[in-house]
């Protein structure tokens, strides 16, 4: 999948959407939920709540429209994110010494519609802060998900983007997911 230029980052081409009032917070909450289970640490959960083919993606620049043609702060499917999982758990982690501490505050929730193939898109903002006993890392941006129903009434996420307003600037290594 990291390589399969047919995966549809595309977010612009969004037909209106009216859900009423109980749906439209039940999308919210899994915004909300899903930046819980990311502070918490809890991995497992938060894995489940992708797709087979879920893709993560951080755009390195501004203009930057797909992953295929330049280099991205992250481009992740699932192998990778459970990888990146692993290796976050693993005691022998130096990085990890101690723990990476994060809060974030997840708002202005926006439902823009579907795309083409019939996944939700809906934008955020976020403002997140990660401690691991030196100094705060801030970070501040946009997200943008992809959920793809399920027959439970549930939702999955197809595609996670995070636009960060500084994504172009020298960054350390992201330890944790934003």
């Amino acid at each position: 999948m990291l390589f399969d230029i047919d995966f549809d980052v595309g977010v612009d081409r969004v037909a209106p959407v009216n859900l009423n009032p109980q749906a439209s917070r039940a999308v919210e909450q899994y915004i909300y939920h899903e930046a819980r289970l990311l502070d918490e640490r809890r991995w497992p959960e938060w894995l489940d709540l992708w797709t087979e083919d879920g893709m993560y993606w951080v755009p390195h620049s501004f203009d930057q429209t797909s992953p295929y043609e330049h280099i991205s702060l992250c481009w992740e499917n699932k192998l990778l994110r459970e990888l990146r999982i692993r290796r976050l758990e693993n005691s022998r982690n130096w990085s990890q010494q101690p723990v990476t501490q994060s809060c974030r505050v997840v708002s202005n929730v926006m439902i823009d519609g579907t795309d083409p193939d019939g996944y939700l898109v809906v934008r955020s903002a976020f403002h997140s802060m990660e401690w691991r006993g030196k100094e705060p890392v801030h970070r501040v941006g946009s997200l943008i998900h992809k959920l793809q129903a399920q027959e439970d009434g549930g939702w999955k996420l197809r595609m996670k983007q995070v636009n960060l307003v500084d994504r172009d600037a020298v960054h350390g290594a992201i330890q944790v997911y934003i």
